[in-house]
């Protein structure tokens, strides 16, 4: 009988594939964007091409299942270091090691040292990364070892933070030198507005910390200017180079461009509805709130009248039983009924449940304001007269609320939120743009201010209703946000039929133009077909004239702001000023259009002149 061969199709064993180094490494570049340069590269392992082990996953999961995880570790951080050793380049290496391979590193430092000598590779040019994957049973006992691995040379980094072990737990107590922020809270980042907040928050703690983030997964533009603006100091992605075997020595000049962009990002904003506001209804709460003493169950009407008399400007007086509010007491009423004749001889030392509301309105801490509005909006209007109850969580007593405290924390929250958004178009609001400006000011970013308003709204609105007006403000911010580049261009809505955008985009003027067309042909059809026909609708002017009033159009007066050594002493109040005196005088040209360039931006605000305006046809 003929014996054959193994096939070659086979899955060899790990332990095969060590012993004939049949391992290969790949590297992925690092950038640093102070001067976007290559900081480093991450050494990446690879089995043989073309097999069912090539890709890293398939390699450590067989890996796992033959029980030789730390052995391949170990075989691919040589192969790491020998490979990166060949290629010659500065800069650091980063290299992957789960936390039993970093305490069997720290064992044998002396060898691993004596590799990186033989390869000519200086320890402090390594970076161990410590993998998401790993668990740490005993953090104290592994301080010890990342100390060790320092006292080498080394640096340590804490990789793919945010997903599976990689916890600000480790982060407070290992202290890492690096944080590799995870490719899922950075891809999209530029239009995830969630994402850019929970990466904002590692950045906060990073400065606190003195770790350096890297933000991993970067592949498109976008996603860089956003971590660039925000701080990031390093990232890593397709957008600078795929991992392989010979990358390149030098940032690309695409990558080049996009870090020296002159437009800083427009950050992905939270949408601020009222509930966001007061996500929990805390704050509402907070504002509304009597701590005010309860009386138990078996308190007696005697006991209510010394609580009235001692607390004189107390509205009203809980009952509760366990903690929990079971009646509710209002003073008007009780003393109303207490003052008849002989009641306080008669009932003074029968239960307080006599003279007390046994169904009382209860607002728990956790409500909304949403839900609190309702209320405000119901048939059950006791709480204007009674008050009502307030408890946690948990049902208990925590303090007394009345009626126009309710009405003012709501109307308060309302206002505060439709600061931070517009609650008809959901548009950022007044704090966001302020805050866009001074950041356009602060990074001497040039752009334009272009306060855009409707001519002819309040006419159509009188006519046709609020609920068809909105439809048309509604369909103003869709033709807004549509000429808009929302990676360099701001929309904010300033409330009514006023929006403003500030224009980054080079094309910002055929942007304008496109918005005015746009709109100008869209209203139409919020008219009625004889108005349509008429051109028009026949209204009052504000003296309550008869007038006739064409179509509502769009009117944009824009403002050039200049970057190198320009108005940068505007404020963001005085820029939308100008803004606003642009717009004014758009609506009176029949293009709709009007730009104030930046010289004549400053005449207006040092009130040196009478500046005339460039209509543009």
């Amino acid at each position: 009988m003929q014996l054959r061969s193994p096939s070659r199709s086979a899955t060899p064993r790990i332990e095969e594939l060590i012993a004939r180094r049949d391992l290969s490494a790949v590297f992925q570049p690092i950038i640093d964007f102070d001067d976007g340069a290559i900081l480093g590269y991450e050494g990446l392992i690879r089995g043989p091409a073309d097999t069912s082990l090539e890709a890293p996953f398939a390699l450590f999961s067989q890996a796992l299942a033959e029980g030789c995880t730390l052995e391949l570790e170990q075989a691919a951080a040589r192969t790491c270091i020998e490979a990166f050793a060949r290629l010659d380049f500065d800069g650091k290496l980063f290299l992957n090691f789960s936390a039993g391979a970093i305490r069997q590193l720290a064992e044998t430092r002396d060898d691993t040292l004596e590799l990186l000598r033989r390869r000519g590779v200086d320890p402090q040019r390594i970076v161990i990364e410590l993998t998401e994957q790993s668990t740490i049973q005993d953090i104290a006992s592994f301080l010890p070892v990342i100390s060790a691995l320092r006292m080498a040379g080394a640096q340590f980094a804490l990789d793919d933070y945010g997903t599976a072990n990689a916890s600000m737990n480790l982060w407070v107590r290992l202290q890492p030198d690096v944080v590799k922020i995870d490719r899922f809270f950075i891809h999209g980042i530029s239009s995830d507005s969630l994402k850019f907040e929970a990466v904002r928050a590692m950045q906060h703690f990073a400065n606190a910390s003195g770790a350096r983030l890297v933000a991993e997964g970067i592949e498109d533009e976008a996603d860089l200017i956003v971590v660039r603006d925000m701080g990031i100091a390093c990232g890593q992605g397709f957008f600078f180079g795929r991992p392989h075997a010979k990358p390149a020595s030098r940032v690309t000049d695409d990558a080049r461009d996009a870090l020296r962009a002159g437009h800083i990002a427009v950050f992905p904003e939270t949408t601020r509805t009222v509930s966001s506001a007061s996500p929990s209804g805390g704050m509402a709460s907070a504002k509304m709130m009597v701590h005010a003493p309860a009386l138990p169950r078996h308190a007696t009407n005697n006991d209510v009248l010394e609580l009235f008399n001692r607390l004189p400007d107390l509205h009203a007086v809980a009952v509760v039983e366990h903690d929990q509010p079971v009646a509710l007491i209002n003073r008007r009423s009780f003393m109303d009924r207490y003052a008849l004749p002989y009641h306080r001889e008669l009932f003074g030392k029968r239960p307080c449940l006599q003279f007390a509301n046994a169904s009382p309105v209860i607002i728990e801490q956790s409500m909304t304001v949403e839900q609190m509005a309702k209320l405000l909006a119901s048939d059950d209007q006791r709480y204007l007269a009674d008050g009502f109850v307030i408890t946690d969580r948990d049902g208990k007593y925590a303090g007394l609320g009345t009626g126009e405290n309710l009405v003012r924390a709501v109307t308060e929250v309302r206002i505060e939120a439709a600061r931070y958004a517009n609650p008809l178009t959901f548009l950022p609001g007044n704090i966001p743009i302020s805050s866009h400006i001074a950041r356009l000011l602060g990074n001497d970013a040039g752009f334009y201010a272009c306060y855009v308003d409707l001519n002819h709204f309040k006419p159509f609105n009188d006519q046709y209703g609020y609920w068809q007006g909105d439809e048309v403000l509604k369909f103003a911010a869709a033709v807004l946000a549509d000429v808009c580049d929302p990676t360099r261009d701001f929309l904010g809505h300033v409330g009514g039929d006023d929006f403003l955008i500030l224009f980054q985009s080079e094309d910002w003027q055929d942007r304008v133009l496109r918005a005015i067309h746009l709109f100008n042909e869209g209203a139409q059809r919020f008219y009625a077909p004889a108005d349509r026909l008429a051109g028009g609708i026949h209204g009052e002017d504000r003296r309550g004239n008869p007038t006739f009033f064409g179509f509502v159009t769009m009117a944009i007066g824009c403002v050039r702001v200049e970057s190198d050594g320009g108005p940068s002493f505007y404020s963001s109040e005085e820029i939308a000023s100008v803004a606003a005196l642009a717009k004014r005088r758009a609506k009176h040209e029949t293009s709709g259009f009007v730009l104030i360039d930046a010289d004549e931006s400053v005449a207006l605000l040092r009130g040196q002149a009478d500046v005339a305006v460039m209509p543009v046809d």
